[in-house]
Protein backbone atom coordinates (compact mmCIF):
# COMPACT_ATOMS: atom_id res chain seq x y z
CA UNK A 1 0.00 0.00 0.00
CA UNK A 2 0.96 3.54 -0.70
CA UNK A 3 -0.39 6.39 1.57
CA UNK A 4 -0.46 9.90 0.20
CA UNK A 5 -0.82 13.05 2.09
CA UNK A 6 -1.55 16.09 0.90
CA UNK A 7 -1.03 19.96 1.78
CA UNK A 8 -1.48 23.48 0.63
CA UNK A 9 -5.04 23.98 -0.75
CA UNK A 10 -6.62 26.94 0.05
CA UNK A 11 -8.83 29.79 -0.87
CA UNK A 12 -7.27 32.62 -3.33
CA UNK A 13 -7.94 35.32 -5.03
CA UNK A 14 -8.01 35.10 -9.20
CA UNK A 15 -4.59 35.29 -10.20
CA UNK A 16 -2.85 34.38 -7.23
CA UNK A 17 -0.74 31.68 -6.62
CA UNK A 18 -0.72 28.05 -4.60
CA UNK A 19 1.42 25.42 -4.28
CA UNK A 20 0.18 22.07 -3.56
CA UNK A 21 2.61 19.09 -1.74
CA UNK A 22 2.32 15.53 -1.80
CA UNK A 23 4.36 13.01 0.61
CA UNK A 24 4.28 9.58 -0.42
CA UNK A 25 5.13 7.30 1.96
CA UNK A 26 4.86 2.76 2.21
CA UNK A 27 5.29 1.01 -0.36
CA UNK A 28 6.59 3.77 -3.05
CA UNK A 29 9.90 1.49 -4.38
CA UNK A 30 7.72 0.38 -7.15
CA UNK A 31 5.95 4.16 -8.16
CA UNK A 32 6.69 4.54 -11.44
CA UNK A 33 4.61 8.44 -11.56
CA UNK A 34 2.60 10.79 -9.73
CA UNK A 35 0.71 13.17 -10.45
CA UNK A 36 -2.41 15.72 -9.35
CA UNK A 37 -6.29 15.36 -10.74
CA UNK A 38 -8.58 17.37 -9.43
CA UNK A 39 -12.41 17.06 -9.12
CA UNK A 40 -15.29 20.05 -9.02
CA UNK A 41 -18.98 19.73 -7.73
CA UNK A 42 -20.90 17.54 -10.83
CA UNK A 43 -18.20 16.88 -12.70
CA UNK A 44 -15.64 14.08 -13.12
CA UNK A 45 -12.30 13.49 -11.57
CA UNK A 46 -9.85 14.97 -14.18
CA UNK A 47 -6.20 14.43 -14.45
CA UNK A 48 -4.12 17.79 -14.07
CA UNK A 49 -0.94 16.81 -13.89
CA UNK A 50 1.95 13.73 -14.01
CA UNK A 51 5.35 13.06 -13.84
CA UNK A 52 7.00 10.11 -13.81
CA UNK A 53 10.23 8.83 -12.15
CA UNK A 54 12.25 9.68 -14.82
CA UNK A 55 10.85 13.60 -15.10
CA UNK A 56 8.69 13.10 -18.07
CA UNK A 57 5.27 15.38 -17.72
CA UNK A 58 1.78 15.73 -18.92
CA UNK A 59 -0.59 18.62 -18.55
CA UNK A 60 -3.95 18.91 -19.28
CA UNK A 61 -4.60 21.34 -22.15
CA UNK A 62 -6.90 23.70 -19.56
CA UNK A 63 -3.84 23.89 -17.30
CA UNK A 64 -0.71 24.31 -19.64
CA UNK A 65 1.88 27.70 -19.15
CA UNK A 66 0.15 27.88 -15.85
CA UNK A 67 0.86 24.85 -13.38
CA UNK A 68 3.88 22.95 -12.84
CA UNK A 69 4.21 19.44 -11.91
CA UNK A 70 7.75 18.29 -9.74
CA UNK A 71 8.89 16.11 -7.25
CA UNK A 72 11.86 15.33 -5.33
CA UNK A 73 12.66 11.85 -5.03
CA UNK A 74 14.66 12.01 -2.31
CA UNK A 75 11.93 13.18 -0.33
CA UNK A 76 9.35 11.10 -1.95
CA UNK A 77 7.77 14.63 -2.45
CA UNK A 78 5.87 15.71 -5.46
CA UNK A 79 4.90 19.46 -5.83
CA UNK A 80 2.33 21.13 -7.99
CA UNK A 81 2.58 25.21 -8.33
CA UNK A 82 0.13 26.80 -9.53
CA UNK A 83 0.09 30.35 -10.86
CA UNK A 84 -2.58 32.54 -12.60
CA UNK A 85 -5.04 30.88 -11.04
CA UNK A 86 -8.78 31.05 -12.46
CA UNK A 87 -12.30 30.48 -10.61
CA UNK A 88 -12.48 27.32 -13.10
CA UNK A 89 -9.91 25.65 -11.25
CA UNK A 90 -11.67 25.63 -7.99
CA UNK A 91 -11.89 21.56 -7.04
CA UNK A 92 -10.49 18.85 -5.07
CA UNK A 93 -6.91 18.43 -5.78
CA UNK A 94 -6.04 14.51 -5.18
CA UNK A 95 -2.47 13.69 -5.17
CA UNK A 96 -2.32 10.07 -7.09
CA UNK A 97 0.71 7.52 -7.31
CA UNK A 98 0.85 4.98 -9.61
CA UNK A 99 2.07 1.09 -10.03
CA UNK A 100 1.79 -1.56 -12.05
CA UNK A 101 -1.46 -2.52 -12.04
CA UNK A 102 -2.57 0.04 -9.46
CA UNK A 103 -3.17 3.45 -8.17
CA UNK A 104 -3.75 4.84 -4.69
CA UNK A 105 -5.20 8.87 -4.09
CA UNK A 106 -5.24 10.87 -1.28
CA UNK A 107 -7.72 12.05 0.87
CA UNK A 108 -7.68 15.40 -1.16
CA UNK A 109 -7.19 19.16 -0.89
CA UNK A 110 -9.73 22.13 -1.62
CA UNK A 111 -8.53 24.42 -3.66
CA UNK A 112 -10.70 27.46 -4.02
CA UNK A 113 -10.17 30.52 -6.49
CA UNK A 114 -12.71 33.38 -5.53
CA UNK A 115 -12.67 37.19 -5.21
Amino acid sequence: QVQLVESGGGLVQPGGSLRLSCAASGSIFSIYAMGWYRQAPGKERELVASITIGGSTTYADSVKGRFTISRDNAKNTVYLHMNSLKPEDTAVYYCNAKQVGRHFFGQGTQVTVSS
